[in-house]
């Protein structure tokens, strides 16, 4: 296997180990931490998650492909998540999501982001953008250049 938690991961999931009822329990946040580490979840990190929770490989691969937010491939394009829930459709998000379609980015449109009240939302690197215009979508985008 070529993937290996890094040593501030392994020390995370030694003491999740401690706060969980079971191995299997760690299964999303190691997820999380192969994301974050690697920018995506490979197979062998599928492999190595299995190990450490003890259960089969299957059963994260069925865990990390039922979550939109889980990513198995790499990509050289930002990633921008955008809200398709009734508050921000009525707010204006079609506008959003028309106005990144001229931009090299990666967009997904995904499930309530959580901020309703401040419709339309998208969020990159895990940072909400709120009470998006297609004017504020273009100096977003360009500020991560």
């Amino acid at each position: 296997m070529s993937f290996c938690f890094n040593d501030a991961n392994v020390a995370k999931i030694e003491a999740l180990k401690k706060r969980y009822p079971s191995a299997q329990a760690l299964s999303l946040p190691c997820l999380w931490m192969v994301q974050y580490q690697e920018g995506y979840i490979s197979l062998d990190a599928i492999d190595v998650i299995a190990e450490v929770t003890d259960t089969p490989a299957m059963e994260i691969y069925r865990v990390a492909t039922f979550y939109t937010m889980f990513h198995l491939e790499p990509t050289t394009q930002k990633r921008v998540l955008v809200c398709k829930t009734l508050s921000c459709k009525l707010c204006g998000s079609d506008a959003v999501l028309e106005q990144l379609k001229k931009h090299d980015v990666l967009v997904e449109h995904v499930e309530c982001l959580g901020s309703c009240g401040t419709a339309p939302v998208m969020q990159i690197d895990d940072v909400n953008y709120e009470n998006l215009t297609p004017t504020k979508v273009d100096a977003i985008v360009e500020g991560l250049r």
